[in-house]
């Protein structure tokens, strides 16, 4: 008998597995918190004897090294991939024993693609197949995209992303599990991911790397790719030195003199409430990102790399888990932090600022009135889909550099949703802008009566709808 344990890491739309049977046990591709990983391990009551990576990743620090040094597991890297520590490296066809009793075995099969060196893993019990580690490779309903690496092999690994997922449907039994890295609002997806669960078979019959031929598939992968998380520049490097243990005892505390001394600095204070509590009261200056939204990926995103921090939560149990959050991608030590309320952290004399919220319905009431200028900070995939008249368009990761290039006037800024939205209003709060943070669906803008033109664009391999709630 054997097991699949499924680590989520839903922040940052990845997934991270545990195998084996009774005794032993493989992690696959680890989080940088590797405690999660050890919990589950006990759990099984099994020793972890194994880190496998299928490629060396570029949207999260990986805890692989941390792992193997910890438990005293082998750590296996695809050959191909240049890295700065010492590793078992994997080639195509290497087989490795797991558990032996189980009957369990990991074989590689070389699936380049995503990176050139990207690496599946099929799992075999008694030498049947069983489930395949796919990681960047073949995802559920797409693949991993294949320009995060250079710009001159991109087609090339659009390409061999089709081959490899022709090779694995090739290779494998229908049944087999396909067990994907990412693909579950990963930016590394070339597209969203429908669904929790799928096999070869399911794969084969819907997936258009296996249905499409491959100018056609490619054509359409290379047009449908958007914007790369400017912090991915960062993870890839890290990853290929060896990242170091982490730190995740709670910061240093700051009153509200360091905090306002730390503004003043041009340091980032990110208040981690929800939008709804941030726009009724903050700190002048202060930005927000949701603890319960995209935290991650989209403080990483924005932030000046390197930038010192301070995190204002409302809760301990808010603050440790933000921190948890952003050690995967790198920021590790948030430079101080505060728990309260926003009465807490101004300074004596001073009160909290705040900014109204509104709807599509609003706006459209607003907009009659004149003076209004409606900011989309939507992705460019996003707006083609259907946009205000007369909207504004800086998306949301390049607004804190182009803040002087929004029109005088009542900003109302809108999203898909309301979470970058909120973000976005407290970048112009911040500015000294009137702003509106419009906290409502897309979908309300046309029955709003607001004029909302599309364009014929192809969804399937694009990434427009992965869009944070």
């Amino acid at each position: 008998m054997f097991f699949v344990d499924t680590i989520e890491v839903p922040g940052l739309g990845n997934r991270s597995y545990l195998a084996g049977g009774e005794r032993t046990a493989v992690a696959v591709d680890p989080p940088r918190d590797i405690d999660q990983v050890i919990a589950a391990a006990a759990r099984r009551g099994a020793r972890i004897s194994h880190v496998v990576e299928t490629h060396v990743h570029n949207d999260y620090v990986t805890g692989g090294l941390e792992l193997a040094r910890v438990t005293g597991a082998a750590y296996l890297v695809p050959a191909g991939a240049r890295v700065s520590f010492a590793r078992v490296p994997v080639h195509d066809g290497d087989r490795t024993e797991i558990d032996a009793d189980a009957g369990l075995a990991l074989r590689a099969l070389a699936t380049p693609g995503h990176t050139p060196h990207h690496t599946s893993y099929v799992l075999e019990e008694n030498g049947t197949a069983v489930a395949v580690f796919t990681g960047g490779s073949l995802l559920i309903g797409t693949v991993g995209r294949p320009d995060l690496v250079e710009p001159r092999l991109t087609e090339r690994l659009a390409r061999a992303q089709h081959a490899s997922a022709h090779r694995l449907a090739a290779e494998l039994p229908e049944e087999t599990a396909v067990l994907p890295t990412h693909g579950f609002g990963s930016f590394c997806s070339s597209s969203q991911a429908e669904g929790s669960d799928t096999t070869i078979g399911k794969e084969k019959a819907s997936n258009e790397a296996l249905t499409r031929d491959v100018d056609a598939f490619v054509a359409d992968l290379l047009a449908g790719l958007d914007d790369i998380p400017a912090y991915y520049t960062h993870i890839g490097p890290a990853n290929a030195a060896g990242p170091a243990p982490v730190d995740l005892t709670p910061p240093a505390v700051a009153d509200s003199e360091e905090i306002a001394a730390r503004l003043a600095a041009g340091e980032w204070v990110v208040d981690l409430r929800n939008r709804v509590a941030f726009a009724e009261g903050h700190l002048s200056g202060s930005f927000n990102f949701e603890a319960e939204g995209q935290l991650a990926t989209y403080l990483a995103w924005l932030i000046p790399w390197g930038k010192p921090v301070t995190l204002l939560a409302e809760s301990p149990e808010q603050l440790a888990a933000a921190q948890r959050e952003l050690v995967r991608v790198g920021i590790d030590r948030p430079a101080a932090a505060a728990v309260g309320v926003p009465a807490d952290w101004v300074r004596e004399g001073e009160t909290p600022a705040s900014f109204p919220r509104g709807t599509f319905a609003d706006l459209a009431r607003r907009r009659t009135a004149g003076g209004v200028v409606v900011l989309d900070i939507r992705r460019a995939s996003e707006r083609a889909g259907g946009h205000v008249d007369g909207s504004v368009h800086i998306p949301i990761h390049a607004l804190h550099r182009r803040l002087d290039e929004v029109p005088a006037g009542e900003v109302w800024v809108h999203c898909a949703s309301g979470m970058r939205a909120a973000v976005a209003a407290s970048l112009l709060d911040a500015a000294g802008r009137d702003v509106v943070a419009v906290d409502d669906s897309f979908d309300a803008a046309e029955k709003a009566g607001l004029t909302v033109p599309s364009v014929r664009v192809r969804t399937e391999t694009g990434t427009g709808a992965r869009e944070a709630k």
